[in-house]
């Protein structure tokens, strides 16, 4: 692919851009192959001790180093509208996108009113949804409503968030639907090191992926499991992922007598083994962007109960998946229970799963290809 003349100001607030051989740290320097100059800056606290880094030949990424987090929005700000005017940056032949329309998505909404260089909001979160809630999602969607209208474009990872941008925010900016890239053929050749019924004991392996927040929910797939086990004692539910909720969760698995059938295993890097070994992957999340880890499973051939959250809408229910009504644990828990009974419906549903990830997951050429026609076409919509 011909590398674009364009420059990129990207505003992003995650660190392992400068972890050494990350997955986001190498998607960064994938991304530079398809840029002239793509400048990032990172929002950051000067705790966590980062410095100006040169990440590849074309690639650099600028820590705000902010006091308290509180600044970081405004820090971030000042770096960009120098880094525009000192690097030359010129419009129609650049860009500024923000990982999100909330603290980044401020900074590059006053980068883009000083200089006049269009602006991409990405939206990687359902902030319409009804459990998007509390004191700071609140301010957080008031701010979004300002930048979302403002931006020349808008990347989302879902269909749904797309609809929903539309239908709320009728903005003026073209709305692009960009799912995460998920690399297909690294989940297919991955090798299983771990058989998770030969390590546990259990005939059925219920699995979730996810960060232990409130936000997923945890704890129904946890009830579910609890009332599957009145009728199939020999089932368990493997839990990967860490977060704030963990000490929760296991004080409420020890309350409910579960300590034996429901493992926490942490964060894991390799993932293979769970989905390549487990026999159903359970999300329960009250609000998903997109839902990387139930693509995952699908890839993997793990039948799969959801709640109607991010690309799970994608799926077919009872087709290929079960998409169970939010607060809905007698759903849930039927659906669980059928598949856990009837092992031909695993398979079928597994099967059936093939269209969805046709239609979902893209090739890594075919990711980069649809991406920088975004920035290009994004990049020639000069504000007024």
């Amino acid at each position: 692919m011909d590398r674009s003349e364009i420059k990129v100001l990207m505003i992003s607030t995650d660190r392992n851009i400068l972890a050494p051989g990350s997955a986001v740290s190498e998607r960064m320097k994938e991304y530079g192959e398809l840029v002239s100059e793509l400048h990032i800056v990172l929002l950051s606290d000067s705790s966590h001790n980062l410095k100006n880094t040169e990440l590849s030949k074309n690639i650099w990424v600028y820590p705000t180093n902010s006091f308290i987090k509180w600044f970081r929005s405004h820090d971030a700000e000042r770096i960009g509208k120098k880094i525009i005017f000192d690097k030359k940056f010129v419009r129609g032949k650049s860009l500024i996108t923000t990982q999100d329309p909330f603290e980044c998505g401020i900074a590059g909404l006053k980068i883009k009113n000083k200089w006049r260089i269009p602006l991409e909001v990405q939206i990687h979160t359902n902030l319409f949804s009804p459990y998007f809630s509390g004191f700071l999602n609140s301010i957080r969607k008031r701010v979004a409503r300002k930048v979302i209208k403002s931006a020349e474009s808008i990347r989302v990872v879902s269909r749904q968030i797309g609809d929903e941008v539309v239908r709320e925010y009728q903005s003026s900016g073209v709305v692009n639907v960009l799912p995460i890239y998920v690399d297909k053929d690294r989940i297919l050749a991955g090798k299983v090191k771990l058989d998770l019924h030969g390590e546990y004991g259990f005939k059925t392996v219920l699995l979730s992926v996810s960060r232990l927040s409130p936000e997923k929910n945890i704890t129904a797939s946890i009830e579910v499991l609890r009332r599957v086990k009145e009728f199939a004692g020999d089932t368990g539910l493997v839990i990967v992922g860490s977060g704030p909720e963990e000490a929760k969760l296991k004080s409420l698995v020890k309350k409910l007598g579960l300590v034996s059938s429901v493992i926490f295993v942490g964060w894991q890097e390799d993932l293979t083994s769970y989905y390549k070994t487990a026999d159903i992957f359970i999300q329960t999340s009250e609000f998903e962007g997109y839902g990387l880890s139930l693509v995952e499973a699908a890839i993997s051939g793990l039948p799969i109960v959801t709640t109607p959250v991010g690309i799970a809408t994608e799926l077919s229910n009872g087709l290929n998946a079960y998409i169970c009504p939010q607060n809905d644990p007698e759903y849930m828990f039927k659906a669980v229970y059928d598949l856990v009974a009837d092992i031909e419906k695993r398979k079928a549903f597994a099967s059936n799963t093939n269209q969805f990830i046709e239609a979902n997951v893209f090739s890594k050429e075919e990711y980069l290809r649809r991406l920088i026609s975004t920035w290009v076409s994004t990049s020639l919509k000069i504000p007024s």
